[in-house]
């Protein structure tokens, strides 16, 4: 079952508002990305935002199996490093869906319960860390479900924002299966919230800060 579980976590199906996410593209497609350079976003994520995502996850997830639980280092160390506003406010508005179906899979779990400790709101990777506790994930496979999730966030927007072959996005994904095998690994490596990599691009931190005053958009970020 946990299997499944990992599975259902790297699903674009799962009921979490995922679906309003594109994951940079469609700020990237704002500033002049052609479909060409899908590829090398995907890779670019992968070295950046989606190293330092799946490894707050998996901190998240180990502390999620400590008595008490306290999600608060992770959920700071990741607010401090995600210093662009929209995309923590992304994250939170993600997470608030992670949340909501922990609570409606498993409401008196202690790895649920404690995520209402955060203030504001829990950002994604420390909801997913809890959800991954609920259902019973190794940090293995939740590291490989957001992994996974960044790069098929980025291939089912480009599908409506940079229409092309659908097949092009299932080669893109398994190209990219070195780049998302070394995120997983480094991810797995980070032992503390302290040690969490500080991965970002400024470039795309730009471009999230133009698509938040843009009045006309199909994605949140």
């Amino acid at each position: 079952m946990a299997s499944l579980a990992s599975l259902l976590l790297g699903d674009g199906r799962l009921p979490v508002g995922a679906y309003t996410y594109s994951a940079g593209l469609e700020p990237a497609v704002a500033a002049g990305l052609t479909r060409d350079r899908i590829p090398a976003l995907l890779r670019a994520r992968l070295h950046t935002t989606a190293v330092t995502e799946a490894a707050a996850a998996v901190l998240a997830l180990r502390a999620a199996g400590q008595d008490p639980v306290g999600y608060g280092p992770v959920q700071h160390a990741l607010t401090a490093r995600t210093p662009a506003a929209p995309q923590r406010e992304a994250s939170a508005t993600l997470g608030r869906g992670v949340h909501r179906l922990a609570r409606r899979l498993a409401p008196d779990h202690p790895a649920v319960t404690a995520l209402a400790a955060l203030s504001p709101r829990p950002l994604r990777p420390v909801a997913l860390g809890a959800l991954g506790a609920v259902l019973e994930v190794s940090e293995d496979e939740l590291a490989h479900a957001v992994v996974y999730d960044e790069l098929q966030t980025i291939a089912s927007a480009a599908l409506k924002l940079l229409p092309g072959d659908p097949l092009d996005s299932v080669a893109w994904i398994l190209a990219a299966q070195p780049d998302a095998a070394r995120a997983v690994a480094t991810a797995l490596a980070v032992r503390s919230p302290e040690r969490l990599p500080a991965r970002t691009a400024p470039l795309t931190e730009q471009w999230a800060l133009e698509h938040a005053r843009r009045e006309r958009r199909l994605f949140l970020a």
